[in-house]
């Protein structure tokens, strides 16, 4: 299915199409007398008398060719409120065989300033799906007319909507690839074809990283036939001198554990391991496209972790790119390996006013969290506030979680400077992130998040179906309009 939308200013009255009216709260009706014939407004206002108004949307059938919908508008409505109405509205729309063609029209609408630019944005947003595969493909078209003189919304605004959806959809859809497909070495190409987009692609292949000496990411890829790499993608939409803003990801494209092995249930789903580096990847296109006014820097490590003759094992020392040694305890505690590297490596290139890494860590931030938060952990008090503003804004919400020095005797090696996973029990996810604190060599203003839960649905969210989330593209863009740019 796809979704088509069209501007006009056409007259509203008695309009003969599928009708998408706004009302209040309180589903007063007296405003949209002028939109539809007397009979039908009648009708409408009794039936009211019998319907369900707590909710956000009902469905008035007309004939069998024509239906009303009307959406209630709170008072104090916020953005991610109208884009979940918008999604509620593509939840509503009759599947069925034939296209479907809407006209959405309302002067209420003109009282919420970009109204119709965010309804259309949680509209597209839920409507993404992952079909590449699938032999026979949906045609069906949903066009939607806009009508009305102030509803239509400004271009810049189209435009920065349409950038955030194409990198919230890039994203899903290198997550929803098998693991079979988006290996490594196909990663790498996909991201080549970003330079088009305006961004500079770097690619440091094994060779480079050995030379670098970024042991505990090559480590992690040493089991596959497949390449490992990390990549960075600059956006430089400032000045020159301009210090950048820098996202790490971690990107492993598939994940068996090692010879720590996983178990066989649910192994399917670790093709989303590399769900952080896609919402990197993501939030760079989306730059990109919107011509963003910062400098920005991507950077994701690459590799698959698997079990061959030559795969890392546990109680094997790696020296770090940082210097620091780790002794390998769990081959399954391999993300922070990766990020490692790329950490202390965008820190000392790149010398960025803050780092922000994004990465499916830990099962322990799902037992804490569920799918309704994802864990933040920071050395910055500032920082830590504008992402957690911003999640709110968007309704990708993040709960901020403890850092504390007393944590590092948990990782601790007698053998090496420290090992990849607290053995004694508790604060795995804290743990987690006290390891990767100790690759932020100086002082930069950082932050984790830990986005197990939430880059992947298996029943859908507010503005996603079933699947791939996207979780963190928005977010991050709201962090960077909102404060740096």
């Amino acid at each position: 299915m796809s979704i088509k939308i069209s501007y006009s200013n056409k007259s509203p009255n008695n309009l003969k199409s599928n009708l998408v009216l706004f009302v209040n709260e309180k589903f007063n009706i007296s405003n949209i007398k002028k939109y539809i014939p007397k009979v039908e407004f009648e009708y409408i206002d009794d039936l009211l008398k019998t319907s369900d108004t707590k909710k956000n949307l009902l469905v008035f059938e007309l004939s069998s060719k024509k239906k009303i919908i009307l959406i209630a508008i709170k008072k104090e409505i916020k953005s991610f409120d109208i884009e979940n109405l918008g999604a509620e509205f593509h939840g509503r729309i009759n599947y069925g065989k034939k296209n479907q063609y809407f006209v959405i029209s309302d002067s209420v609408v003109g009282k919420h300033e970009n109204f119709i630019a965010h309804f259309l944005h949680g509209l597209k947003l839920k409507s993404y799906e992952f079909t590449k595969y699938k032999t026979k493909k949906e045609t069906r078209v949903i066009s939607i007319e806009i009508i009305g003189n102030n509803n239509q919304p400004l271009v810049k605004n189209r435009l920065k909507f349409k950038a955030l959806e194409d990198g919230s959809f890039y994203a899903r859809d290198l997550v929803s690839e098998p693991g079979n497909v988006l290996h490594p070495d196909e990663y790498v190409k996909r991201l080549n074809l970003l330079r088009k987009d305006g961004l500079k692609i770097t690619i440091y292949d094994k060779k480079k990283l050995k030379k670098l000496g970024m042991n505990a990411l090559l480590g992690v890829g040493m089991g596959s036939i497949r390449g490992s790499y990390l990549v960075t993608m600059e956006w430089n939409g400032a000045k020159k001198n301009s210090q950048p803003l820098a996202f790490v990801g971690k990107g492993v494209t598939f994940d068996t554990g090692g010879y720590s092995l996983k178990p066989a249930r649910f192994m399917e789903d670790m093709t989303y391991d590399m769900a952080g580096s896609a919402a990197v990847v993501g939030l760079m296109k989306n730059l990109a496209l919107r011509k963003a006014k910062i400098n920005a820097v991507g950077v994701v490590g690459l590799v698959e972790n698997m079990v061959s003759g030559v795969a890392q094992r546990p109680g094997d020392i790696v020296k770090s790119y940082s210097g620091k040694t780790i002794e390998v305890l769990n081959t399954d505690a391999e993300g922070r390996l990766v990020l490692a590297d790329a950490l202390t490596f965008t820190e000392k290139k790149f010398r960025p006013k803050i780092i922000v890494d994004l990465a499916t860590l830990t099962g322990a931030i799902i037992v804490c969290l569920g799918s309704e938060y994802a864990g933040l952990f920071s050395n910055n008090d500032k920082l830590s506030n504008q992402l957690l503003r911003a999640g709110e804004k968007v309704e990708e919400k993040l709960w901020r979680m403890p850092l504390h020095k007393n944590y590092d005797k948990l990782m601790n090696s007698k053998n090496a400077d420290m090992q990849n996973i607290n053995y004694v029990g508790g604060a795995g996810s804290t743990t987690a992130a006290q390891f990767l604190q100790r690759f932020i060599l100086n002082k930069t203003p950082w932050a984790h998040l830990d986005i197990a839960g939430m880059a992947f649905s298996k029943y859908g969210g507010a503005l996603n179906s079933r699947g791939a989330t996207g979780f963190g593209v928005r977010l991050l863009n709201q962090l960077i309009e909102e404060n740096y740019e």
